[in-house]
């Protein structure tokens, strides 16, 4: 139903206003806590640490609670963490809070994506996981620039108020306007771990980490890349951000549509960005417009990644939806660990303006993936089909 889909993506809102909303005032908090930049990105990195590791196991372990009940759980977990965080408490806690909601951020997702889709037909369910996805796009285009266009106004802090706000909207509309769904049949551990043991499924995951990985080596530092790379202030870069969301809003929707004719060419397609935007950002320096339009690019190519690698994922695993959802969150986030923990090293060592370029060793990396997937998958299908003679 998209009353469901439309419900996910309000609570993924909050989710991503949360776990990306670090990411415009990274600056700010590493001036405020007199700690590099590098250090800062560790509450960006860690969060995602935390959902890589844990994340299919959360997703097991409350297969069998009612879907409602799990959502209203994760969604408190990123309300508390507002709270706390809005109040600049010490470093240590403040990663702490951050860390917390991190352990059913997986099981949000990959429930919030079953129950979307859980009465559709086949035709129409990368459509809703499109409606889902989209709270990446519309926090990306609101929450997030503003947030960090208010912390540029008056301070970081106010930054973490915006992000309780969210997830306080998204809890009452969970609670209220969310049915009570109860699991019905409860798969075994074993029939969903079984995916672990296939070639096609290891290699889209891999696929994702480094896709995510590429794009995460200079979107973690989005602020900083803009503010020393190409002189924007955080205003400016608040507008940019703006922009980012408001074009990757129509990009998941065509990606929506794209993935119910082809999901591997889709995948493709938005993944050639992690090479393309490296260059463009090169040839776009010294022009404020050139960068503008290349920033609205980068916006279009990178915000389906999730969508994307959600898709790529479930298509060889389609018996284990959930699990497979998970692993892809987990995988994903994987790979904003690395990437932010990459591009932190790589601004340390060499400057902000070389991120982009080891992002894209990354990308060719996913794609590499995707070529020995689709070269497995050829050979098992003649392997098929000589028997079948």
């Amino acid at each position: 139903m998209k009353k469901y889909a439309y419900i996910g993506c309000l609570g993924f809102v909050a989710v991503i206003t949360t776990e990306f909303g670090i990411i415009g005032i990274l600056p700010q908090v590493a001036e405020h806590y007199k700690i590099s930049i590098d250090k800062a990105g560790y509450l960006l990195s860690a969060f995602a640490l935390v959902i890589a590791l844990t994340g299919p196991f959360m997703t097991l372990l409350t297969s069998g609670i009612n879907r409602k009940n799990i959502m209203l759980a994760a969604i408190f977990m990123f309300l508390i963490t507002g709270i706390v965080s809005s109040f600049s408490p010490p470093f240590w806690l403040l990663m702490l809070v951050r860390i917390l909601p991190a352990f059913l951020q997986p099981v949000y997702i990959a429930t919030a994506l079953s129950v979307a889709i859980s009465n559709a037909n086949e035709s129409k369910k990368n459509g809703l996981m499109s409606i889902v996805f989209n709270g990446v796009a519309i926090a990306m285009v609101t929450t997030v620039p503003f947030a960090t266009w208010i912390s540029g106004l008056w301070s970081w802090e106010y930054s973490f108020m915006i992000q309780t706000i969210v997830s306080l909207i998204a809890l009452i509309a969970i609670y209220f306007f969310l049915p009570s769904i109860p699991v019905k049949e409860k798969k075994s551990y074993g029939s969903q771990v079984l995916i672990l043991t296939q070639s096609p499924f290891i290699l889209s995951t891999l696929a994702n980490f480094f896709m995510v990985t590429a794009w995460f080596c200079t979107y973690s530092y989005f602020a900083e890349y803009l503010g020393k790379g190409k002189g924007m202030n955080t205003s400016m870069v608040s507008y940019m951000l703006l922009l980012f969301g408001v074009i990757g809003i129509m990009s998941n929707w065509i990606a929506g549509k794209m993935l119910n004719k082809n999901v591997a060419g889709t995948m493709a397609f938005f993944l050639s960005g992690t090479i393309l935007i490296p260059v463009l950002l090169y040839v776009s320096d010294g022009s404020s417009w050139a960068t503008i339009l290349v920033i609205a690019i980068w916006g279009f190519l990178y915000s389906p990644s999730f969508l994307n690698a959600s898709s790529y994922m479930i298509s060889s695993a389609p018996n284990a939806l959930e699990f497979a959802n998970s692993l892809a969150t987990s995988f994903g986030n994987l790979g904003v660990t690395l990437g932010t923990t990459v591009g932190g090293w790589i601004i340390i060592t060499k400057g902000v303006e070389y991120t982009p370029w080891i992002g894209s060793v990354f990308g060719l990396l996913a794609f590499l993936m995707m070529i020995m997937r689709k070269v497995l998958e050829k050979k098992r299908s003649r392997e098929l089909s000589g028997c079948q003679i």
